[in-house]
């Protein structure tokens, strides 16, 4: 069992979580099993109201979901298997571990065992449609062809589309980097939230990931990353310019906290690095990302960067023997104050399991993240609510590790007699998590510390300036 390896004094700290690393509570597992009640459940009443909530943003009709669940008549012939994969925990997709680490996010889309239980109710007692008056109103959803922010923000400021590429019914992987046409900014604009998604449904069946780079002209300051997650400490520094966002199944926008932004020049261009693979079906398709910026004149106090944090020492190497199950990790320095909005692990095929943990400068260790069931086809985003957003003071190290599962226990695995290395196509692995990391100065650190009390966090500094 993947458990066995939390022994040590990171485990003998479980509770509410030092000064240095904010105010989180671990919360415990609860049992799925609520009692037996004698309240009927109906489709109408109990069940449609929880499927609305988590899971008709993709199971509604135009999607590339298998099965649309908005009414009754559409879910009936699904029940036992949507039982099925709910007790399991396999849908909706939410693959951490709700024993340990941060249990707050903005975007969870995980049952409640109250829900799981409502469903497993009304699967097992007939299914009942109930009173079709009791319906919650119906909910009009964008198309996977529309923007999923614009609810919030309206339409995006600004649309890039990257080159439209044709992806051949049978072929080898393909990385397609075209360089977008300057953005059609004249002046220093901040960005509040950005999205991405293929242009089409079908490009969604063909497209891995996207990655949007930012090339702009900063002075002083190198486009490239500077924390390449090579040796046994990498530096966490800032990555300015640098990656805007990366899409993939799983992640689709990332909304920037209060007070905080990525920043656009004049000239600014995003380079394209988007993975597409073969389906047996020749799709044509581009990927397209839209920018939500701030109004004119507004500038957020905090710039927030994208890392990329190595799970290996070594960086872009991994060594998969055969028929094993290997482990990984890398250490990564930051060299300021810093805010995590997110944890978004990225493997392929043989990816089982990722952590991140901080080990605070006086050397406690605390659990931020363990995505204990990574599962390939859904490369989540799981985004911090802003009260839980770990705030790490200068000095700490994040421990990222990693597992795969090269064996032919995993039901992804092409080959568990293959040996298996680093690599960008879909049958090689990676490991490395994605991060939104928010620097703040020393002085606001010492400021939020010195006035920090259970149920204050860092949002309500941020909303102070």
């Amino acid at each position: 069992m993947i458990n066995a390896k939390f022994q040590g004094p990171m485990w003998r700290r479980i509770g509410v979580c030092v000064l240095g690393l904010g105010a989180f509570l671990m919360l415990p597992y609860p049992s799925i099993a609520g009692g037996p009640s004698n309240k009927s459940v109906t489709f109408a009443r109990d069940v449609a109201p929880i499927f609305q909530a988590k899971c008709q943003e993709c199971h509604h009709p135009g999607t590339a979901a298998p099965m649309s669940l908005v009414t009754y008549e559409e879910t009936l012939p699904w029940a036992e298997k949507i039982k099925d994969r709910v007790v399991t925990r396999n849908m909706p997709p939410w693959h951490l571990d709700r024993t340990v680490g941060i249990q707050k996010f903005k975007n969870d889309t995980s049952l409640t065992d109250e829900q799981l239980e409502t469903i497993v109710r009304w699967v097992d007692s007939g299914k009942a449609p109930g009173n079709p008056k009791d319906m919650p109103p119906a909910k009009i959803w964008p198309s996977d062809e529309g923007w999923q922010l614009a609810e919030q923000f309206g339409q995006p400021d600004i649309v890039v589309q990257s080159t439209p590429y044709t992806v051949p019914a049978l072929g080898q992987d393909a990385w397609w980097k075209p360089l977008s046409d300057a953005l059609p900014v004249t002046e220093p604009r901040w960005v509040r939230a950005v999205e991405m998604r293929p242009g089409t449904a079908a490009g969604r069946r063909v497209t891995h990931h996207a990655l949007a780079q930012l090339l702009q002209d900063e002075p002083g300051v190198s486009n490239a990353a500077d924390d390449d997650g090579i040796g046994p400490v990498a530096q966490a520094v800032r990555n300015d310019g640098g990656l805007l966002m990366e899409w993939a199944i799983g992640k689709q926008f990332d909304v920037y906290p209060s007070n905080t932004g990525k920043l656009l020049l004049p000239g600014a261009r995003i380079r394209w690095d988007v993975h597409y693979h073969a389906i047996g079906e020749q799709i044509r398709d581009n990927v397209m990302l839209g920018i939500y910026l701030y109004p004119k004149g507004v500038t957020p106090k905090y710039r927030t960067r994208l890392m990329e944090f190595h799970a290996s020492e070594q960086g872009h190497v991994l060594d998969i023997p055969p028929n094993t199950i290997t482990q990984t990790q890398s250490f990564h320095v930051l060299k300021e104050p810093a805010r995590l909005e997110n944890f978004q692990p990225h493997m392929h095929l043989r990816g089982k399991a990722m952590s991140m943990e901080a080990i605070l400068p006086d050397g406690t260790t605390e659990m931020l993240s363990y995505v204990d069931r990574f599962v390939f086809n859904w490369m989540n985003n799981y985004i911090y609510a802003e009260d839980a957003a770990p705030v790490l003071p200068k000095g700490t190290i994040l421990r990222i590790t990693a597992w795969h599962d090269n064996t032919a226990a995993n039901p992804n695995n092409p080959d568990p007699n293959e040996w298996v290395g680093w690599g960008e196509r879909t049958v090689d692995e990676m490991a490395h998590a994605w991060v939104n990391v928010t620097y703040i100065s020393d002085e606001d650190y010492k400021e939020w510390a010195a006035t920090h009390k259970p149920g204050q966090s860092m949002p309500e500094m941020m909303h102070s300036h």
